[in-house]
């Protein structure tokens, strides 16, 4: 009876196939590069007026959280070449035999394009409703009397914090009189 380690392995590349399967973490590390460079890159390009108010400027902490991304790569791929791996995932409410449910990926995927399309048009509160409303559907929620005004009610006070609170202004749209 022939096992799995009795077969060589193929010519041209079998061995290398199977050292990139086993360092596959290293695709991360690629990734976290890629974007702490983005992210460095356009810190750095910022064009910033020279007055500031204090030491801390507009481009601190895009430099910091690229530097740190940067870092994190680094150990991440060392650890990976020296050995370690990451852990299964587990957990109780996990079943890892089922195949992954693309049909609530794809609908909060289009819930978050919609509301993204929608902002400026309809303004955040009427988007922001939309956006929670559609994401409740999307992951089981099927309450028709309670989700929509929850929804209407979270994107009310999330509009009103960030707006009127903090002083970051988003887009009112019809409402902006009203609100």
């Amino acid at each position: 009876m022939t096992t799995q380690t009795d077969i060589p392995p193929a010519e041209g590349g079998g061995t290398r196939h199977s050292w990139l399967r086993e360092h596959s973490e290293l695709g991360v590390c690629v990734l976290l590069l890629a974007l702490g460079v983005l992210v460095l890159t356009d810190a750095l390009t910022m064009d910033v007026d020279i007055a500031q108010r204090g030491p801390v400027g507009p481009k601190t902490v895009p430099v910091v959280v690229g530097a740190g991304l940067l870092v994190i790569a680094a150990l991440l791929a060392l650890d990976v070449l020296r050995g370690g791996r990451g852990q299964a995932e587990g957990g109780e409410d996990i079943d890892l035999s089922e195949p992954a449910d693309w049909r609530t990926v794809l609908l909060l995927a289009g819930v978050f394009l919609g509301a993204a399309v929608l902002i400026e048009p309809l303004g955040f509160p009427i988007a922001g409703a939309l956006l929670f409303w559609g994401a409740a559907f999307a992951l089981g929620s099927r309450r028709i009397d309670r989700d929509p005004l929850i929804a209407a009610g979270l994107s009310l006070v999330t509009y009103t914090v960030f707006n009127n609170l903090l002083g970051v202004p988003l887009p009112g749209g019809p409402l902006m009189g009203v609100l």
